[in-house]
C-alpha cells in the first residue's frame, strides 16, 4: 500500500476566500504536490506531496503571494485510508455488557481496551521556518486579529489612501485645473499595491483575482478621466476589506480563545518543594497542584482531594462536576473550592483543548459539498464576469454606435460587481462558524461535509451502555428480607470494601451517599462466579447471586418473586445472608443518563427514527427502552449491529450511528455519520465523524439543529451575494447606479454575508 507526505503549515495574513483560492492555484501547481486544503479561518494548509516535493520553495511561493508562513510537523499518511471513518479500526468488541444474575468479582463490567495515543503524535512545531510577509503584496494582509485594526498594514494603508482622497478633494476645491491630478495620485497610493498583488496573483495561476478586476476596473475609470471616482472606490474597496478582515477574524477568535483558557504557569511538586514552571515544559507523570479557584493546567488525574470541578470552557456543562481522587480533570477547566493534587497524564501539545483546537482547524481544511460546487462555480463565474463587462463596453458602441465613455463606465461598474469575494465566502464562512460554535459546546464535527450530512438524518441508532445509559450499575433498591435497609446496605458494603467490581463500587458509592459507617471484616473470600463472604462484627455474611444464595438458605417464594421483579426490570439483584438466614438484598442497573428521555424526544420531535442497538441481554434492554420509550434490537454482536445500520440505509434512511468511539466500529463505519460519545478522552476525539464531549444524548439532536441552522445560513448568504450582484447589474445597464454602488455591492455584500455567517456563532446553547 503507497504511502504520501503530508505536511502542514501555519499561513498568517489570510482573512477571506480569495486569499485561499490563491494559495491553492499557486501551491497546487509546484512539483510533487498532489493535494492542497487551505482554511483561512484556521490559518492553516495542508498539503498531500511526494518526496521530491520542495517544502522550501513551497514556503517561498506562500511568502510571494504576500503570507507569512510557519511550517508544522509533517508525517506519513496513507493515502487508502478511509476520510470518512477515521475511527473504522479502533477495535470491534461489543460495547454493551449483559446484566446477568450473577454478582462475581473477576473484572470490570467495562473493559475497554486502551487506546494507544502514540499512533495520533502531533509532533513539535518546527520553528524554523517563520518568515515574515513580503510587505504590501497581500490584500487581505490585516494584521494580528488581536490587536486594533489601524496598527495593521492594511489599516495604515486605508488611513492612507483615506488621507490622500481627502488631500485630492481639497486641492481640486482650491486648484481645479489640476483635479483630475490629484485624483489620479490620489487613486494610485492605494491602487498600486493592489495592482501589485494581481501581478503576483496572476504570476501563481490565478489570473482574475478580486485584485485584478479591481486593477482593470481602475485604470479604465482613469483612462476615461473618472478619476475622482477611481480614487474613491480604491478607498472603498480597502475599507471594504478591511471590515470584511476583522468580521472574519471573529471565528478564529472563537477557537484561538479556547487555547488561552490554558494557564501558561503550573505548580510543580518536586522533592517535597513547590515551584512555579511553565505549563507547556510539565511532563507527564508530574505531580502538579491546584489551588482553589486556579484553572487546571494540564489534563491529569487527581492524586489526592476532592471539589467540585467547573468544566464549562472544555464540556459546556454549566453545573461543576464533584470531583474525587482517581477521576480525571482537563487543562482549561476551574478548581472549585479545595486545593487539589493532580498527576499529569497529557503533555501540553496534546490535552485535551490543545486536541480540539487542532481537530477542528483540520475540520476547516476540510470543505463541504456545497463548498466545493461554489468553489467550481466561481472558476467560471469570474471569467464569465469580464465577458460580459467587455461585451457591456463594446457592443453598445460598435453596433448600435453609442457614447463609448458610458458604455465603457457601465463595462467597469459591472466588473466590480461581478467580483466573487462574497460568493465565495459565504459557504465556508458560515461552516467555520458553525465548527467554531460546536467545538465551544463540545459538539466536535470533522469538517464541512459531516457538518451538512447530520441535517440529513433520518435514522439515528444508539448503543445502550456508556450512551443512552450512564455506564456503570447504581443502587436501584434495598429490599429488606430480614433485616432492616440501612443494616442491609452496611453489611453488604462493608464485604465490598476494596473491591473494584463495578457492582461493587455502585455497592459503597451508595454507603458513602448515606453516610454509613462501615465495620471491620475479617475472612473475607471472594467465591468465584457467586460472590463474597467474610466476617463482620462476629457474623458469617455472604453477599451474591441469588442462585448462589439458595444454595445457602431457602428464599420464600414471595421473597423469590420480589428478586424476579426486580430481575424482570432489567435489574441485578445481589442477595445477602447472615449467620445462615435470608437478610436483605440489593438491586443495580446501569441507569438511563439524566437528558436520554429528553434528548430522544428532541431526536423524535425533528423527525428522525432512533432505535437502540445493543449487545447486552433482551430482558434488560427491554428495560431500558420501555423507560426511554425507544425501539430495541438486543443481543446483538458488533457485526449484527452493522448489519442493521445496513438495513436501515437499505430503506432509504440516512443513518447516523452513536457509540463510545471504540466498539461497534463496523457499525460506526457502515452509518453515514458515526458520533463517538465521550468525556474529552482520545477515543471521542480522534474517532468517527462526530464526537459529543460531555455524553448528553440531547448534542446529538443539537449538533442536527445546528446543521440545519447552518445550511439555512448558507443558502442567505448565496441569495445575499447573488441578489445584490443581480439588481446592481440591471441598475447599472440602465444608468442608475455606477462606480461608487458597484463597490458598496461587492464589499457590502461581503462584510453582510461574513456577518451572518458569525450569528452561528450564537447558535450553540
Amino acid at each position: 500500500m503507497s504511502t504520501d507526505l503530508q505536511t502542514r503549515f501555519r499561513v498568517g495574513g489570510m482573512d477571506c476566500a480569495s486569499c485561499a483560492s490563491k494559495i491553492d492555484t499557486a501551491v497546487r501547481r509546484m512539483p510533487g504536490v498532489e493535494d492542497v486544503s487551505v482554511s483561512v479561518t484556521a490559518g492553516t494548509m495542508s498539503i498531500r506531496h511526494d518526496q521530491t516535493s520542495d517544502l522550501d520553495a513551497i514556503g517561498k511561493k506562500v511568502r510571494g503571494l504576500g503570507y507569512s508562513v510557519e511550517r508544522l510537523a509533517g508525517r506519513h499518511v496513507d493515502n487508502q485510508t478511509s476520510a470518512n471513518h477515521g475511527g473504522a479500526c479502533c477495535g470491534g468488541h461489543a460495547h454493551d455488557h449483559a446484566n446477568g444474575d450473577s454478582h462475581t468479582h473477576s473484572s470490570p463490567a467495562n473493559d475497554h481496551d486502551a487506546h494507544d495515543h502514540d499512533s495520533h503524535e502531533h509532533g513539535k512545531q518546527d520553528r524554523g521556518d517563520r518568515a515574515a510577509a513580503v510587505e504590501g503584496l497581500h490584500g487581505h494582509d490585516h494584521g494580528p486579529s488581536d490587536g486594533p485594526w489601524w496598527k495593521s498594514k492594511k489599516g495604515r494603508a486605508t488611513l492612507l489612501a483615506g488621507a490622500a482622497l481627502v488631500v485630492a478633494y481639497v486641492i481640486g476645491h482650491l486648484v481645479p485645473s489640476i483635479q483630475l491630478y490629484a485624483f489620479a495620485i490620489a487613486m494610485l497610493v492605494g491602487l498600486v499595491p493592489i495592482a501589485r498583488r494581481a501581478i503576483m496573483a496572476a504570476l501563481a495561476g490565478t489570473l482574475f483575482s478580486i485584485e485584478m478586476l479591481m486593477t482593470i476596473a481602475a485604470v479604465g475609470a482613469l483612462a476615461i478621466n473618472a478619476t475622482e471616482e477611481a480614487a474613491a472606490v480604491v478607498f472603498l474597496f480597502l475599507v471594504g476589506e478591511l471590515l470584511e478582515g476583522v468580521a472574519a477574524g471573529k471565528a478564529r477568535d472563537s477557537i484561538k480563545s479556547l487555547a488561552a483558557l490554558v494557564p501558561k504557569t503550573a505548580l510543580l511538586e518536586e522533592a517535597g518543594k513547590t515551584s512555579e514552571v511553565q505549563a507547556e515544559s510539565l511532563e507527564i507523570g508530574a505531580i502538579i497542584l491546584v489551588r482553589p479557584g486556579d484553572r487546571i493546567s494540564a489534563d491529569g488525574v487527581i492524586v489526592s482531594g476532592e471539589s467540585a470541578i467547573n468544566e464549562a470552557p472544555v464540556t459546556g456543562e454549566s453545573v461543576p462536576t464533584q470531583k474525587n481522587a482517581g477521576d480525571s480533570v482537563f487543562a482549561g477547566t476551574v478548581n472549585g473550592d479545595a486545593a487539589l493534587r493532580v498527576r499529569v497524564t497529557a503533555a501540553a501539545a496534546d490535552n485535551t483543548i490543545a486536541r480540539v483546537v487542532k481537530l477542528v482547524e483540520e475540520a476547516q481544511e476540510s470543505k463541504a459539498p456545497t463548498e466545493r460546487f461554489i468553489d467550481r462555480f466561481s472558476k467560471y463565474y469570474t471569467p464569465g464576469v469580464v465577458v460580459v463587462a467587455a461585451l457591456v463596453a463594446l457592443v453598445p458602441p460598435l453596433i448600435w454606435g453609442a457614447k463609448w465613455d458610458e458604455w465603457i463606465y457601465k463595462g467597469l461598474a459591472i466588473l466590480l460587481i461581478g467580483c466573487p469575494c462574497a460568493l465565495v465566502i459565504s459557504t465556508p464562512a458560515a461552516i467555520a462558524a458553525s465548527l467554531s460554535a460546536g467545538a465551544r459546546r463540545g459538539l466536535l464535527l470533522k469538517g464541512g461535509a459531516v457538518l451538512e450530512g447530520l441535517g440529513r438524518l433520518t435514522a439515528v441508532a444508539l448503543d445502550k451502555t456508556g450512551t443512552l445509559t450512564e455506564g456503570k450499575p447504581k443502587v436501584t433498591d434495598i429490599v429488606s428480607f430480614g433485616l432492616s435497609e440501612p443494616e442491609t446496605l452496611r453489611l453488604s458494603a462493608a464485604l465490598e470494601t476494596g473491591s473494584s467490581h463495578p457492582l461493587a463500587i455502585a455497592i459503597l458509592e451508595r454507603a458513602t451517599e448515606n453516610q454509613i459507617a462501615l465495620p471491620a471484616v475479617s475472612d473475607a473470600k471472594a467465591l468465584g462466579g457467586k460472590g463474597v463472604s467474610a466476617t463482620v462484627e462476629g457474623r458469617s455474611v455472604f453477599l451474591g447471586s441469588a442462585k448462589a444464595a439458595s444454595g445457602l438458605v431457602d428464599i420464600p417464594a414471595a421473597d423469590q418473586t420480589a428478586i424476579s421483579a426486580l430481575n424482570d426490570e432489567g435489574k441485578t439483584v445481589s442477595v445477602l445472608v447472615v449467620d445462615g438466614k435470608l437478610a436483605g438484598a440489593i438491586a443495580m442497573r446501569d441507569e438511563p443518563r439524566a437528558d436520554a428521555a429528553d434528548g430522544l424526544k428532541a431526536l423524535k420531535d425533528a423527525g428522525v427514527r432512533v432505535v437502540m442497538l445493543t449487545g447486552d441481554n433482551a430482558r434488560t434492554a427491554s428495560a431500558i427502552g420501555k423507560t426511554l420509550g425507544i425501539e430495541v434490537r438486543a443481543d446483538l454482536l458488533p457485526e449484527d449491529k452493522q448489519r442493521i445500520v445496513g438495513e436501515l440505509k437499505q430503506q432509504g434512511l440516512v443513518v447516523g450511528k452513536v457509540g463510545d468511539g471504540i466498539n461497534d466500529a463496523p457499525a460506526l463505519a457502515a452509518a453515514d455519520v458515526g458520533i463517538a460519545m465521550g468525556g474529552g478522552t482520545d477515543v471521542a476525539l480522534e474517532t468517527a465523524d462526530a464526537a459529543i464531549l460531555h455524553g448528553r444524548v440531547g448534542d446529538v439532536a443539537r449538533m442536527i439543529d445546528l446543521s440545519k441552522r447552518t445550511m439555512r445560513n448558507i443558502y442567505q448568504n448565496i441569495a445575499i451575494s447573488l441578489g445584490l450582484k443581480a439588481i446592481f447589474l440591471v441598475t447599472t445597464i440602465i444608468g442608475v447606479t455606477g462606480l461608487w454602488p458597484a463597490i458598496l455591492a461587492d464589499t457590502g455584500a461581503t462584510v453582510l454575508v461574513t456577518m451572518n455567517a458569525l450569528r452561528l456563532l450564537r447558535v450553540a446553547k
